[in-house]
């Protein structure tokens, strides 16, 4: 990190490629809640679900396959809604500030 990428959409879920080789973790999930930060192992993509997908059950934030869970969003997951399709995005990760 951090690492530019070209976003893709599917439903409300932002995903894109990443520069990561893993395995699936026994514990990985395909539902979990909107802002969750997702590893999609066959994609070798992160995965920002912020609402229903093409194969979710009503509100539930479904993922096309199980993914492993690396951490949450902080702030609303609602405005990853402003990204298109082919948007250029640049990720980096914020060390949280140590507790005094």
């Amino acid at each position: 990190m951090p690492c530019q990428a070209q976003a893709n959409t599917w439903g409300e879920e932002v995903y894109f490629g990443v520069p990561i080789k893993t395995q699936l973790d026994p514990d990985a999930v395909d539902v979990v809640p909107p802002g969750t930060v997702c590893f999609w192992v066959q994609g070798s993509s992160l995965a920002l679900p912020y609402g229903p997908t093409p194969v979710s059950v009503g509100e539930e934030c479904r993922l096309v396959t199980r993914v492993n869970v690396l951490g949450k969003i902080d702030g609303d997951p609602r405005q990853l809604a402003r990204i298109r399709d082919g948007a250029r995005l640049t990720v980096s990760r914020i060390e949280p500030p140590e507790d005094s």
